[in-house]
């Protein structure tokens, strides 16, 4: 249906696709027609396409090379005023709809060896969003960003506790790691990052060190880590980033890579071993930059043990 002067809708799809490498938790990533990162993106069409999660299987797989394994749906993005980076040809105001799943993988090849030809990357999240990466202390930003938040907030109490209460400002504050897509929105709504200057024809703010992406793309990968956070506390969602096998110092490293964590090494060894979810195989890793360390399986839960448990995350070290 038409309404209010508009010409159409068109429904596209985005892929928030997160694997780990080298102690990072990367993101698939290709780029717009403006050269801009982008997630895989491709537009759903009724006529050809059965279900949403068909069609963007192909799409990714076609722009990247690389097969989707599990996915979810993560959320609908249909804000006014959407840019669409790869819109089918069509009327210049239909609104555009996007609907963003999450995609984990243990398999994350070398580009362009996985997609060779294509235009596809794994870029690390902590380039998208590094005041998210506490692993080695208050990241460094934070200083920045602490100055520019409170110009932008003023005498406003509301905006100053906004500010203090997402990003950890103030000494007695705890940061919530789990508060991706609000951190990023504040950013946004303040003009400190390059989407709201870029969507409000203003100046580019100060470079923070991160990454922009094309129409509302960082917005989507902020919703999948968060949720992505979250799920590791409550179900067993790491194991599907992990190789068969693994040390214990390896899913700590996982965890802290998705997390943006430092964790306690022992109290996060006896949160692993208290789920029941890993098991021993009796060989041990000679890779490990040190003693030998005994490789873990993942078992899942027992049959009748009801829903499976996540991790939990023991404070920092």
């Amino acid at each position: 249906m038409k309404q209010g002067g508009e010409q159409g809708v068109r429904i596209g799809l985005s892929a928030v696709v997160i694997a780990l490498r080298e102690r990072q938790a990367v993101v698939l990533t290709t780029h717009a027609a403006d050269g801009a990162a982008a997630l895989p993106f491709g537009p759903f069409d009724p006529a050809r396409d059965r279900t949403f999660e068909l069609a963007l299987r192909a799409f990714v797989t076609e722009q990247t090379g690389f097969p989707l394994g599990f996915v979810e749906q993560l959320y609908t993005f249909g804000d006014a005023g959407r840019a669409a980076p790869r819109a089918t040809p069509g009327p210049e105001r239909a609104r555009e709809v996007s609907v963003g799943y999450l995609a984990l993988t243990a398999e994350a090849p070398d580009a362009p060896g996985f997609a060779s030809g294509r235009d596809a990357a794994w870029t690390p999240v902590f380039h998208i969003f590094p005041w998210e990466d506490w692993r080695q202390g208050r990241p460094a930003v934070l200083a920045s960003l602490r100055s520019d938040l409170a110009d932008w907030a003023g005498d406003d109490p509301v905006r100053r506790g906004r500010a203090e209460s997402l990003f950890a400002l103030s000494p007695n504050a705890r940061w919530n790691e789990e508060r991706v897509l609000e951190r990023y929105e504040l950013l946004y709504e303040a003009g400190l990052v390059a989407e709201s200057a870029r969507d409000h024809d203003r100046p580019i703010p100060a470079p923070l060190g991160d990454l922009s992406m094309t129409s509302d793309h960082r917005r989507i990968v902020a919703t999948g880590l968060g949720r992505l956070r979250s799920k590791l506390k409550y179900r067993p969602v790491l194991f599907d980033l992990t190789p068969p096998t693994f040390t214990l110092s390896a899913l700590q490293n996982a965890a802290e890579a998705v997390a943006g964590l430092s964790l306690h090494k022992q109290n996060f060894r006896r949160g692993v071993e208290r789920t029941g979810l890993v098991q021993p195989t009796g060989v041990f890793a000679s890779d490990t930059g040190g003693r030998p360390a005994e490789l873990f399986r993942y078992i899942g839960p027992e049959p009748s043990g009801g829903a499976p448990s996540g991790l939990t995350l023991p404070g920092q070290r």
